[in-house]
């Protein structure tokens, strides 16, 4: 039997026995992420009084504790009831194209607002100029040809005059976005924030794109709201991992768009999605996993289509940085290299093998992870329904689960390679943005309470602590 959308509301169904049963194995799935997240709380606070050894100062977050208020704090409680109150209701009812539009315009000003709680210096001016940031080596750019050429070779703490930390743990497309922005005339850490912000806000959009383009308008309306109101917001804005989502985010988006063959010019569309694609690993060599959901894109598509179109517009990317000196896979060892050259070497990695699913449990929401349930249970019938050869019932629930099973797949991943011990609240954010639409997958009734939960948890997280992103 297909999984099919419920006529009456925006959700769509799961099998969960009777609903009852299922909404309360959502409130439990939900107290279970929140006292795994107690859990990591305290027993890294005793491992770091212990040991010193976790260099976060409220673990598991890369947080201080500070309560405290800003200039954006009546905007983000004003947006967050908004959206609560009538978000469904908007996100139900307009036109596509307006919803896209007024998708990213509030997810922009939920972003600026969360921002705006630290103030402007120290919430968006002063992130990115940090002592291990990207703005701090963008004079070293002056010849651009040159600095790609050596680039390897200030990678290593050992090696004269080596990197600040957030560009030694990225090939050279990272530093180079805030090179060009500087090149605009767009320089300083205001800039760069602002442009964070408005990138970064975009990826919902990115995934309303996608969902729509795979068969699911109805499921994505449904996610909208929930996109808007992302406790991931709060590393959003304003670091730079918020653009990197943006990119692997609206590259999936233009793959779905070739795959479904919704796009006028399927082949330039792939072609596009491929150079998005390309660019993700050369902002961030963790986003090569981002092959897993844009496999998942394909399986649902049920065509390979755009897959040479795709791999010609990534191997053009490596090519250009390949041709301009600098090697991926030399980078990458040196960055293993440099990893374990810092605090890496004495963070535990079997605390922070679970610890950062904590993390991911803040990031997410804990409607994410009611819905991720759900989808998980899920998982069995929908692989029979595609391995059989049946349409994957796009517009229901099957799709949903199975781009949500590849964000699950690339955080797992992840997470075992040990290449992310610690600061995963925005490391991971182009994975998480994945698992956000599977709000979707619970009952109508509960929308807006989950949504409230969402909304209250990045209040709390944003006014209760100083986060270092």
């Amino acid at each position: 039997m297909k999984l099919p959308l419920r006529t009456d509301d925006q959700t769509v169904r799961t099998p969960d026995g009777d609903e009852r049963t299922g909404r309360r194995r959502d409130v439990l799935a939900a107290a279970a992420a929140g006292l795994l997240f107690a859990v990591a709380a305290a027993v890294g606070t005793l491992i770091q009084r212990a040991y010193h050894t976790l260099y976060v100062d409220w673990a598991p977050l890369y947080a201080d504790w500070l309560p405290h208020v800003g200039p954006g704090t009546p905007a983000a409680v004003a947006l967050a009831v908004a959206v609560v109150a009538h978000g469904p209701r908007y996100a139900a009812t307009l036109p596509w194209r307006r919803l896209l539009w007024a998708g990213w315009a509030a997810a922009m000003a939920w972003t600026w607002a969360l921002a705006l709680v630290d103030g402007w210096g120290r919430g968006v001016a002063g992130r990115l100029t940090q002592r291990n940031e990207y703005l701090r080596g963008v004079d070293r750019f002056q010849d651009i040809g040159a600095a790609l050429r050596g680039f390897t070779d200030h990678i290593l703490i050992t090696q004269p005059d080596h990197w600040p930390a957030h560009i030694a743990g990225h090939p050279p497309g990272a530093v180079l976005t805030f090179v060009g922005l500087d090149r605009l005339g767009l320089g300083g850490g205001g800039w760069a924030g602002a442009f964070c912000i408005t990138a970064g806000s975009s990826a919902a959009a990115a995934v309303l794109v996608t969902l729509r383009a795979l068969g699911q308008e109805r499921a994505a309306r449904t996610a909208a709201p929930f996109l808007v109101l992302a406790p991931a917001a709060v590393w959003v804005g304003a670091s730079a991992d918020g653009y990197f989502t943006a990119v692997a985010a609206w590259g999936l988006a233009l793959l779905a768009l070739a795959a479904s063959r919704t796009a006028r010019a399927p082949g330039a569309v792939a072609l596009a999605a491929g150079l998005l694609l390309g660019l993700t690993a050369y902002v961030s060599y963790g986003l090569t996993l981002m092959a897993l959901p844009a496999a998942a894109v394909l399986v649902l598509a049920r065509t390979v289509r755009p897959l040479p179109y795709a791999l010609a517009g990534a191997a053009a990317v490596a090519a250009a940085f390949t041709l301009a000196g600098f090697t991926w896979w030399e980078g990458y060892a040196l960055l293993v290299e440099r990893y374990y050259q810092g605090v890496a070497a004495e963070r535990p990695y079997g605390y922070w093998v679970w610890a950062n699913l904590a993390c991911t449990v803040v990031t997410a929401g804990l409607a994410s992870v009611a819905g991720a349930r759900r989808a998980a249970g899920a998982v069995p019938g929908a692989v029979r329904r595609l391995r059989g050869g049946g349409d994957g019932d796009h517009g229901g629930a099957d799709g949903l689960v199975v781009l949500v099973l590849a964000a699950l797949l690339a955080l797992a991943t992840a997470d075992l390679s040990g290449m992310s011990k610690a600061e995963t609240e925005r490391i991971w954010l182009p994975f998480v943005l994945w698992l956000l639409p599977s709000a979707a997958l619970l009952p109508a009734r509960d929308l807006r309470r989950w949504l409230a939960a969402q909304a209250g948890l990045a209040l709390l997280v944003n006014h209760l602590l100083l986060t270092g992103w």
